[in-house]
């Protein structure tokens, strides 16, 4: 599998805030894709996962990222979307009109050109963003990775590893999983102080509010980042200080109503 040199520095916040403490998430994440091995990657929303592999995937040409993956049909629709855009160009004579000729096809016929395409290639598969992941989703993993014989990076959205449902089963070595977790508080405090300083937020209450934050996001990047976020927000001032109860508040009603 070739690497392609990135196109642009990764210095911007979003990229720092990905790679924060996660070096060795990310050694890991580049290593299993560099031997084309199939692993599940699986820890709480907002914990990062989409971000490391954000980072990872553009650095190898045989990837294949999968952004939403609910059902079956939406796995085989994403992977022709990412072929397309991967330059196949046994797809691209199949479909010269891109994906609007290829989602006029049947989900049956869809999946059949794709698995033929897929079958013993150098692909690597990434299917991000599964939610609790169905019996006939993880039976479309399984045939990617058996009869088609294609490396799967499937990416789970899951507190305790029971919610990685049906898919759990497919990846039984210690070695195909991968946990990334909120970060302990000594590191949560540091990435606070850190989003504070990229977000440029200024209050006299600055580091009360940080110590709660890192209290009840419990470690969790992405819940820190929001609750940075909303700190910018002028409803939220009270003169130069920041309204901490009504912003947690706000900011758990948010997350609920998802």
């Amino acid at each position: 599998m070739n690497i392609i040199p990135r196109s642009a520095p990764a210095n911007d916040a979003t990229v720092s805030a990905a790679v924060f403490a996660r070096q060795a998430e990310l050694a890991a994440l580049r290593e299993h894709l560099a031997a084309r091995k199939s692993l599940l990657l699986h820890g709480p929303a907002g914990v990062g996962k989409t971000l490391l592999l954000s980072v990872i995937y553009p650095e190898f040409r045989a990837v294949l990222y999968c952004p939403q993956n609910a059902t079956p049909q939406e796995i085989y629709r994403n992977l022709a979307a990412a072929l397309l855009a991967s330059g196949n160009q046994t797809l691209a004579r199949t479909f010269p009109g891109g994906m609007v000729e290829a989602q006029k096809k049947t989900a049956v016929a869809l999946r059949g050109i794709v698995r033929g395409i897929l079958n013993d290639s150098n692909y690597v598969i990434v299917l991000d963003h599964l939610v609790r992941p169905s019996q006939s989703v993880a039976a479309s993993i399984r045939e990617l990775k058996v009869n088609c014989s294609v490396p799967v990076v499937a990416v789970s959205r899951s507190q305790h590893m029971e919610d990685a449902g049906f898919v759990l089963p497919l990846f039984p070595e210690r070695r195909e999983k991968l946990a990334l977790r909120n970060f302990d508080r000594k590191t949560a405090a540091e990435f606070a102080a850190r989003c504070a300083q990229w977000q440029g937020l200024a209050a006299a209450n600055l580091q009360q509010f940080l110590d709660a934050i890192v209290d009840y996001s419990d470690g969790n990047p992405g819940a820190i980042q929001q609750m940075v976020s909303l700190a910018q927000q002028p409803k939220y001032a009270h003169g130069d200080s920041v309204k901490i109860a009504p912003l947690y508040i706000d900011y758990k009603l948010t997350t609920v109503n998802r």
